[in-house]
């Protein structure tokens, strides 16, 4: 279920190719940044950064939106755009204009901004404000904001909820109060008399009807039952797959019984095969689990050496886990900014940041989208990085564990 928090901040790693606004309301968006400029070589050089790639993943939440741009320095600026939210009241009475506007809501499930909305969602000249952590202290906006303004318009030409969202809505809840708004005017709209449905006599209706009761549910088992044992028959299939099979699906059916959730759904083969390897650690590995590993890397074109790894992670916390294993990425301002000096602080050492990584000799930390940091270890003077101890939202405790 997505509430309305989680509905008020989204993230884009990918804009839309381009630079040049496609809808009128892409191009009023960055009207309003140019008319309020003076330095038309700025924009110039804003619009080259937005077109040569500078801008980062951008992240919009209400009154701002936000995205490190690099420029001439190693590390990238962080750079945001501001506009003011709306009022709840000014929210209602523009809410309560679409409901009663057909035209308006169509436009609006049709990802583009009612004309009759423009003049009240889009900026005017001088309501966006530029902030940015680079040294031009000059009159905004800097050419990191120009180009975050350029490559945003991109954004709202695809997706106009963007901008609402700037306004201080997510989509969800603006389709939900839509939804019941245009019930509401939808049932003023009916006539007052009542459609001559059959109906039956009221005695009828009023008759108790009772049902026995259901029995009650099985009581589940307390732990996982052993499969039974598989003689080696060639003419059988090979009994370490089918006791692999047994297994694996008794633990299934386990999981389903006892939280109602499917623990393989949606995985990849890549991913199913390093969760039934991370069954069996590493370390120790019998002759059974050593054909296993070999087997599941053939299957997946993967090195037994990779697998291991994965599998690793996969004991570290599973799915997430898995993924910071295997993908950089560029967080977005707060935590991964704040992790470097509180490290300082505690004594770690100077840990060097490259994307969602950070790195000191032979330790090292990745933040995962789920907002866990995960630890990582290896040799000196190797780039051999293994998953070690579990997650934790604190970097420190993720280092300690």
């Amino acid at each position: 279920m997505i509430t309305a928090r989680d509905d008020r901040r989204r993230t884009f790693e990918t804009v839309p190719a381009g630079v040049e606004a496609a809808s009128w309301w892409g191009r009023a968006w960055v009207s309003a940044l140019e008319e309020a400029s003076g330095d038309a070589a700025r924009l110039a050089r804003g619009y080259a950064y937005a077109a040569e790639g500078h801008v980062d993943a951008v992240t919009v939440t209400p009154g701002r939106i936000v995205a490190y741009v690099r420029g001439s320095r190693a590390r990238p600026y962080r750079t945001e755009l501001a506009l003011s939210p709306f009022p709840d009241a000014e929210w209602s009475e523009l809410l309560e204009a679409v409901a009663a506007d057909p035209t308006a809501l169509a436009s609006l499930l049709e990802r583009e901004v009612p004309q009759s909305l423009a003049g009240k969602v889009l900026p005017g000249a001088g309501e966006l404000v530029p902030r940015c952590s680079c040294p031009d202290t000059a009159r905004p906006p800097c050419k990191h904001a120009a180009a975050l303004c350029y490559r945003a318009a991109r954004l709202l030409d695809e997706d106009p909820f963007v901008l609402l969202l700037l306004r201080g809505r997510g989509e969800r809840e603006l389709l939900d109060e839509l939804t019941r708004r245009n019930a509401a005017h939808a049932a003023r709209e009916q006539p007052d008399t009542a459609p001559d449905f059959p109906g039956i006599p009221a005695r009828a209706a009023l008759t108790r009807t009772s049902l026995p009761p259901l029995p009650a549910p099985l009581r589940a088992p307390a732990a996982v039952g052993l499969p039974p044992a598989y003689p080696a028959d060639p003419a059988a299939p090979d009994p370490l797959a089918l006791d692999q099979l047994a297994t694996d699906a008794a633990a299934r059916a386990f999981a389903l019984l006892t939280t109602a959730e499917d623990p393989i759904a949606g995985l990849t083969l890549w991913q199913d095969a390093v969760r039934l390897a991370s069954a069996h650690p590493t370390a120790g590995l019998t002759g059974a689990a050593r054909t296993l590993y070999r087997d599941l890397a053939r299957a997946t074109g993967s090195t037994t050496t990779d697998l291991a790894r994965a599998a690793a992670a996969w004991r570290q916390g599973g799915r997430p886990a898995l993924a910071a294993l295997e993908e950089a990425w560029d967080p977005p301002a707060g935590p991964f900014d704040r992790a470097r000096p509180a490290l300082i602080a505690a004594s770690q050492g100077a840990f060097r940041p490259e994307r969602n990584r950070l790195t000191a000799h032979t330790r090292q930390l990745r933040l995962g989208r789920d907002g866990l940091w995960y630890a990582y270890e290896s040799r000196p003077d190797t780039e051999d990085w293994w998953p070690t101890g579990t997650p934790a939202a604190d970097p420190l405790t993720a280092l300690r564990r």
